[in-house]
């Protein structure tokens, strides 16, 4: 399909990028392992939707980058991926409520939540689109896909900053 072909190089840049992310999150994840266990409410609410906004934007980028021979199909599956995705935006404000770790912020709530489920949503219209208006929904289906990855770069990065800046600064305070 000729519409999808002129999309290869760039799903060939997001997906690696998405799928190198989430090998750098484990990473990270392995390296802050000694935290308290009170933060795992509080990596099921902030670390886990990085992971999956990065997934969504290699699983976009795989979906695109396959041999269709019409946009229906892709479509649909683009489709799913959005609501999934928006579902989660959900399961994110109650995990996000129900922490005690960390009171979020208006910047936690913008990037764990908000921007998310628009991105979500995008996708979501952008698939609807895709069979009368093909070449305009790819360029919303690419914005969703790069949009849920800056995403998870800014919330990894979020995530380490507060690690480092913030617990163990409050870890060396407590041991005085």
């Amino acid at each position: 399909m000729p519409e999808l072909a002129a999309w290869d190089s760039f799903y060939v840049i997001v997906g690696p990028a998405a799928g190198a992310l989430i090998g750098l999150q484990f990473v990270v994840m392995t390296l802050i392992a000694d935290r308290p266990p009170a933060a795992a409410d509080a990596g099921a609410a902030f670390g886990t939707p990085t992971i999956v906004h990065f997934s969504a934007a290699l699983l976009v980028s795989a979906l695109l980058r396959a041999p269709w021979q019409a946009i229906a199909i892709p479509a649909v599956l683009l489709g799913l991926v959005g609501v999934g995705g928006a579902a989660y935006a959900a399961v994110t404000v109650r995990r996000m409520r129900r922490q005690t770790a960390y009171m979020p912020e208006f910047e936690d709530w913008l990037f764990h939540v908000l921007l998310p489920l628009a991105t979500y949503a995008a996708l979501v219209m952008s698939a609807v689109a895709a069979c009368f208006y093909t070449r305009e929904a790819l360029f919303g289906v690419g914005a969703a896909a790069l949009l849920l990855l800056f995403i998870g770069i800014h919330n990894a990065w979020d995530a380490v900053a507060y690690h480092v800046f913030v617990s163990r600064r409050q870890d060396r305070a407590e041991r005085r």
